[in-house]
């Protein structure tokens, strides 16, 4: 999984958003490390939606404006645990390996 698809799925698991909020809450958990295009962001929630993982959830006019809401699914919930599963795996071999790169002292 991608980290923007992960970062999406992450900002969904706290409720459902609407495309802006997703944008912003991925620009925070990430630290700014990444930040979603529009574009990029309805590209993925129709992927997302295809897979099962993402679903819509209502729409609200705000100032004239329509705001769809998605939600993360059961299917959703479930990709993003054993991705979070998958990548501790990864960061705790990691830091096995650079634990045996220190230098030792007596």
């Amino acid at each position: 999984m991608r980290e923007p698809t992960f970062l999406i799925l992450t900002a969904l698991a706290g409720g459902p958003r609407h495309g802006y909020g997703i944008i912003r809450e991925v620009t925070t958990l990430s630290e700014g490390r990444v930040t979603l295009l529009p574009g990029t962001l309805y590209t993925a929630l129709d992927r997302l939606t295809a897979q099962g993982h993402v679903a819509h959830d209502r729409d609200e006019t705000v100032d004239g404006r329509l705001r769809r809401y998605y939600r993360l699914t059961p299917d959703g919930r479930r990709a993003l645990e054993v991705e979070t599963v998958r990548l501790r795996q990864l960061a705790t071999a990691a830091e096995t390996r650079l634990g045996a790169l220190r230098p030792r002292t007596a």
